[in-house]
Order: C-alpha cells, then structure tokens, then sequence
C-alpha cells in the first residue's frame, strides 16, 4: 500500500543515511521502525526477565527441600523485618 507521510528534512536526513549505512531502503527501515514502535505498545508485551547469575553451588544441603517461607525467614533473619 502507498501513502504520504511528512517528517522533517533532518529527519529523513538522517533516515537515509541510516538506510544507506545498512544497505536496506528507506521504506524497511520506516517498516522496522514502525514495527518496533507498535511491539512497544502493544497492550500487553511479553515481559523479559533479565539474565542474572549469582556465584555459588545454590542451596545448601541442609536446606533442600526446605518449604519457601523457612528459606524467607532465614534469608530476613537479624534484620528486623
């Protein structure tokens, strides 16, 4: 489908040369644009956990198999809460 938008001069500026620099059209780079844009605001993106890593070998032995609320009682133990 053709349409007409109008941008500012500096914009498409610097949409061409993007566009050059990648070697795709104007017209991908407006479509990836737009396609970020509306993945942004979709109601309702899938949330992304991100990566993190602690050292150590996980629970210790003794507390394997330990229900939730007793590792939550000693991981707030001496601080007050």
């Amino acid at each position: 489908m053709k349409t007409t938008i109008e941008i500012s001069d500096a914009l498409l500026r610097e949409a061409r040369k993007v566009a050059a620099r990648e070697g795709v059209t104007l017209r991908a780079l407006v479509e990836r644009g737009l396609h970020r844009v509306i993945g942004e605001t979709r109601q309702g993106a899938a949330f992304e956990l991100r990566r993190a890593g602690f050292k150590g070998k996980g629970l210790q032995p003794r507390l394997r198999g330990e229900a939730w609320d007793r590792l939550r009682d000693l991981a707030y133990e001496g601080r007050g809460a």
